[in-house]
């Protein structure tokens, strides 16, 4: 730290605004906003960061600059603006939106209705951006259904249309435009027309339908019933448009609701505008962390940048969780119960179900990240002091206490890696003893591993609860392994997760990816056990019924158990058809080895 940034630290102001850091090349590194700029700014370099990125931007940091304002609030629009005008290498980048389509209505007499790419600030309104483009076309199809509004790009001033300069065109005679460029249309009528379509966009419906209602309701009255029906059609089309909107609560009529879903790279933040109990707008994105940002500190940068892209000014804001930031004249609210409750449910399953899509996405598309990701995110949430990228998980197998048997099986990259799994034949233990058998194994297993000089495991992973847990513990103490080597135990009935020394397990989310490889892990260990034990018990059956004949070795065996396929048929075939397979004299000491074996059992 030199001298410059030292002196800075030590006079910086006790108020809020946004600060700067830049390098010794007057690069702009990162923008924040802080409530209190001097215990902000002194944190960067007061502690040990975890992110490596972090610690790096701290390192580079050579001068300081702030921005003084009079709330937080005001600083957050602040750094809002500068990390768009600037994006500082270590900030999230705030998208702008210019590949998003807005509707338009054009401000000049009898004003067109068009979607666009680029907002020109002339007086014209936009609305959207709408992310679904689907939803825009179905929109403005129908208002052209509902509505006459030209499409025509002419000047239509007052003196234009007094002096004649337009025809009207094909949309005129086909029905689409009423013909204002020759006077056929007035201009109150035509902005009757606009204001109705100005409050569908905006989900207001009434004002539309009691238009095209007392339009209808006019013709029938004149007997021109044909034209009342082409209205009560447009009026049939707004009414199912309207239907298809979500309802979410007819009690809740102008609502901005924001929520957010995060692992350890990425947050997903979703948004839904609710008017008149419906949801008319929704957009879910992802932002990329740069640093150790939290969840609140990214749903607050949310809003403000939304509300500005998006024009969102409703007077109440739903968020999932608290948020210390204040905006002048907008109520952020925690709903705990009830309907406004649900909506918060409804817009987090959004930021759930896009992030599940771009996981998906990404482990087609870029395998090594969506790997990297599920690593960076095991290391967070088991609190390991590495990434988990090889993992050795055990399981013991013993059923009625024959043949015990302990496989272990390694995962690197969160994958199955075959070749290296082992299975453990229990050598020390007498009758079924978890417990001891898990001890033996683990002393077995890692006492080979420093032996031969091979790699320790990132995590070793036991499949049972704090007994398990603690006679796997025995051995990796008596191998001096505690401390290089984390170990813990899945338990199967709840998940939990037991860390040594700690009385109280670790739930995670049913959800999690983590817990997702966790129980992949402890699966392929409990199969890869019970097939060898399967395989070891019907091994030792066979061997007690075959392989103490005197004179019968393994091949034969192998030719009888081909043919006869079970011990059982093999004893009571005839002499006859045992020297078919294996000769007179091999049969001969069978049938007389079962013989003998029947008349002492009989004896």
């Amino acid at each position: 730290m030199n001298e410059n940034v030292k002196l800075k630290l030590a006079s910086l102001p006790e108020t809020p605004g946004v600060y700067q850091y830049y390098n010794k090349n007057g690069d702009l590194l990162y923008v924040g906003k802080a409530k209190n700029l001097k215990r902000r700014v002194n944190s960067y370099f007061n502690k040990t960061h975890d992110s490596n990125r972090l610690r790096v931007l701290v390192k580079n940091i050579d001068n300081i600059e702030t921005i003084n304002v009079n709330s937080e609030y005001d600083a957050l629009l602040l750094e809002n603006n500068l990390i768009k005008e600037h994006q500082p290498r270590y900030n999230i980048l705030l998208k702008d939106d210019k590949t998003y389509p807005w509707i338009c209505i054009k401000k000049e007499r009898f004003p067109r209705i068009f979607s666009t790419r680029n907002v020109i600030k002339d007086g014209s309104e936009y609305f959207g951006p709408y992310s679904n483009i689907r939803t825009m076309k179905v929109l403005l199809g129908l208002i052209k259904d509902l509505y006459q509004v030209r499409s025509c790009s002419y000047d239509l001033s007052e003196k234009n249309i007094e002096n004649h300069k337009f025809k009207v065109c094909l949309e005129y005679h086909i029905g689409n435009c009423l013909g204002p460029c020759e006077n056929h249309q007035t201009e109150e009528d035509y902005n009757e027309q606009i204001d109705a379509i100005r409050n569908i966009i905006k989900g207001e419906f009434s004002e539309a339908k009691n238009y095209l209602i007392d339009k209808m309701t006019k013709y029938a009255s004149n007997l021109e019933f044909e034209k009342a029906q082409i209205v009560k059609d447009k009026l049939d089309a707004l009414v199912n448009y309207q239907a298809k909107s979500t309802i979410v609560s007819p009690t809740i009529t102008n609502v901005d609701v924001f929520s957010i879903t995060s692992d350890e790279e990425y947050a997903y933040i979703n948004f839904m505008k609710i008017y008149q109990g419906a949801i008319i707008q929704s957009h879910t994105e992802e932002w990329k962390k740069k640093l150790e940002e939290s969840d609140e500190d990214l749903l607050e940068r949310a809003i403000i940048d939304f509300s500005e892209r998006f024009n969102l000014n409703s007077k109440e804001i739903y968020v999932p969780f608290e948020l210390s930031i204040e905006i002048p004249f907008r109520k952020i609210i925690v709903p705990k119960i009830g309907e406004k409750k649900h909506i918060i449910d409804l817009s987090l399953k959004n930021t759930r179900i896009f992030r599940l899509e771009q996981l998906k996405q990404t482990k087609i598309v870029d395998p090594d990240r969506h790997t990297n990701r599920i690593m960076s995110q095991m290391k967070t949430d088991l609190r390991l002091p590495v990434e988990p990228r090889h993992i050795e998980g055990f399981d013991n197998s013993n059923i009625q206490g024959t043949n015990p048997v302990s496989a272990c099986v390694v995962f690197k990259d969160g994958k199955p890696s075959k070749k290296d799994y082992r299975i453990f034949n229990v050598k020390t233990v007498e009758g079924p003893n978890d417990f001891a058998t898990m001890e033996e194994v683990i002393y077995r297993r890692y006492s080979r591993v420093l032996a031969e000089g091979e790699a320790l495991p990132d995590l070793i992973l036991i499949d049972g609860g704090k007994g398990q847990l603690s006679s796997a513990l025995n051995s990796i103490d008596r191998l001096g392994l505690r401390g290089k080597v984390s170990v813990i135990g899945i338990a199967k009935r709840l998940e939990e997760i037991y860390y040594p020394g700690d009385p109280y397990p670790l739930y995670l989310d049913k959800t999690s990816e983590t817990l997702k490889v966790l129980q992949h892990v402890r699966d392929e260990s409990h199969r890869f056990g019970i097939t060898r034990h399967r395989n070891r018990r019907s091994n030792n059956a066979f061997k007690s019924e075959l392989d103490d004949i005197p004179g019968v070795g393994p091949q034969t065996i192998k030719e009888l158990l081909t043919n006869f396929k079970t011990v059982q048929k093999i004893k009571s075939a005839s002499l006859e058809e045992l020297t078919n397979i294996i000769g007179k004299s091999r049969a001969e000491k069978i049938k007389a080895y079962f013989s003998n074996e029947n008349n002492a059992n009989i004896g």
